[in-house]
Formats: C-alpha cells, structure tokens, sequence
C-alpha cells in the first residue's frame, strides 16, 4: 500500500505562516485587528489545530500517512512561530520608550498649528482665543497610538 502525503501539516503549518506573514500588511491597516490581533490569533489557533490533527495522523496512522518526522518538527515550527508573534506584538510592541518633550497631564500644551478639514491653518491659539477675540475656557487634545 502506498502511503499518502499528510496534507493537513502542511496546510497546518502553512495556516500558521498566514497568519504570521499577513498581520504587517493586512491587519495592522484597521484599528479593530491591530491593537489586539484576534484575526491572527484565530488563524494560529486553526492552523495549529490542522497541525495537530496531522500528528495525530502521522503516529496513529503510519501506515497510511507520512510524516513521523517532518509533523513534529512542523508543529514545533509552528509554535515557535507563535510565542515569537505574541512576544514581538504583545510585548515588545508595548515597550516604547517615554517621551522626555512630551506635555503631561494638566499642563498647557505648546502652540501648535495643524491643517483642519478644508485645509486651512488653524492654531491652537487661534482657538482659545489668544490671538483676539472671544476666550474659550480650554481644548481637548486626543493623542492616537500610530504605526507610521
């Protein structure tokens, strides 16, 4: 009997290579998929679990199905694959260095002159009032996390 290729490690560990390869430039775009990866998250989770079902098939199955050697090494790949992932977005990422020029809480922001939506300068004391006419009490600053 001729055995067969065990194609679900390779469609496993190719899952898992999806997953990893598509976080930078598919789901970093949408706020929603990149300040937590569950979209890459769920792929590793399939693609493990393929992986694991190959294995599975590989010892108890031998037989059939190829792969004593090349599954283990696959899904040991493939884990590797992941704690590397979650390190690099969950852990590394959030270690940014502290800004020394930064405003802090409840201090007043330096001036600043930023384009509005029809493209026009509008600054910051313009909008309190300081450079004539009426005094507002204050401005709401909002700063955003970005990847650029």
């Amino acid at each position: 009997m001729k055995r067969r290729w065990n194609v679900s490690a390779w469609a496993g560990f190719g899952t898992v290579l999806v997953a990893f390869l598509t976080y930078v430039p598919v789901f970093t775009r949408f706020p929603i998929t990149r300040d937590f990866p569950w979209a890459n998250l769920l792929l590793f989770g399939a693609g493990l679990a393929i992986l694991a079902r190959g294995l599975g098939r590989a010892y108890r199955e031998p037989q059939l199905y190829r792969g004593r050697v090349f599954a283990p090494v696959l899904m040991g790949l493939g884990v590797l694959i992941l704690v590397f992932f979650c390190y690099g977005v969950l852990v590394a990422s959030r270690q940014l260095p502290v800004s020394s020029g930064a405003p802090h809480v409840g201090s007043p922001a330096p001036d600043f002159t930023l384009p509005d939506q029809d493209g026009r300068s509008v600054s910051l004391s313009a909008l309190l009032g300081h450079e004539g006419g009426e005094s507002l009490q204050g401005a709401l600053l909002i700063f955003y996390r970005g990847y650029w």
